[in-house]
Order: C-alpha cells, then structure tokens, then sequence
C-alpha cells in the first residue's frame, strides 16, 4: 500500500487529528495520532501491520509487543508472518513476561509498537525481551512521529511516517496557543 493510501486510511479512521495536543513528552503539537482509532478497526490495523510483516519476513523467530496496543500489534504481525507473539507487561513500574510466558534462548526478536515518538516503551520492551534470553533483531511501528531521531540499534521500519513538528512548553507559536490544548495518551 503507498504511503498516501495509508494516509487517507489513517484520516478516515479518525487516527489522524488536527487540533492542539499536549503530548506524553510534555511537548506541544498541532497533530495527533490516535492509536485505539487504528486499533479498533481490524481492516486499518492489518492493512498496517502487513507492512511490518512484510518489511521482515524471514527475519524473526518472535514477535514481541509491550501493553497495551503494543499486544494486539505483535498478534497481528506474529499472524501474518506465521510466528507467535509474547506480550510484555508492567509490573512494579518495569516492563517484564508474566503469565508463564518465555523466550526461547538466542530467538531473533521483532519489537513491535504502536505510535513512535520518544522510543522510550520500545527501548522497554527491547531491555526485557533481552532479560528473557531473546535477541531484538528489528523495530516495526504502525507510525512514526519522532523525525527519525530514534534509533535502536537494529533496523527500524514505520508502515507511515508523519512529519509532525512539536514545541516545548515554552516555545508555542502563538497561532497553536490560541487553540484550546487536549492531553491525550496513556502514560502519566
């Protein structure tokens, strides 16, 4: 799918927004994407992650997701690539396997993820499928935002790239202070 066909997918699900989002970051930006609008429909988010799983076909053993929409990503791909999926929780504040779950030893590992933007939930996920005995061999995220300012140390693919630019608090242009600011996102 090119790159304008995902955008328009992402528009009509209502992921994409326009407005004045204050961000998990703390910082500011005129575009948001939300990721449950992706989640929520099956056609969207198989239509996303056929690109992860293409992009690295043949180059996992494992697909790996963190909570919460990380899982039903690793799923999806893990479906398409014919693998299955582990699912990495928080417990006592750090990411980790529960419910018995495991890594084969020395398994390549695709990291998945929802919305990129600091790297912070997929550099978790990384430290903990390592701390289980895995080896992260790649990065798949449904969209990147961070401008390409991430890397992992293994390759990385987005399904789509958004060029979205955000101000710290004290650099918001005058024209998106005089919208009214919405906090979205998960983390605190």
């Amino acid at each position: 799918m090119s790159s304008v066909d995902l955008e328009q997918l992402l528009i009509e699900s209502g992921a994409y927004m326009k407005g004045h989002f204050k961000l998990t970051s703390g910082r500011h930006s005129d575009v948001y994407l939300e990721k449950f609008r992706i989640l929520e429909q099956p056609k969207v988010l198989s239509a996303l992650c056929t690109e992860i799983a293409e992009k690295f076909a043949g180059q996992a053993d494992l697909v790996a997701g963190p909570t919460t929409g990380g899982i039903i990503i690793a799923h999806e791909v893990a479906r398409q690539m014919g693998l299955n999926a582990v699912y990495i929780e928080t417990e006592n504040g750090r990411k980790t396997l529960r419910r018995n779950a495991s890594i084969p030893a020395g398994a390549r590992v695709l990291v998945v993820d929802d919305v990129l933007t600091t790297g912070l939930s997929v550099v978790e996920t990384m430290d903990a499928v390592r701390e289980f005995g895995g080896e992260p061999s790649a990065v798949g995220v449904l969209i990147d935002r961070s401008g390409g300012q991430v890397d992992f140390g293994v390759p990385m693919f987005a399904s789509y790239t958004v060029n979205a630019e955000s101000w710290a608090e004290d650099e918001i242009p005058d024209w998106l202070a005089a919208v009214p600011v919405t906090k979205p996102g998960t983390r605190v």
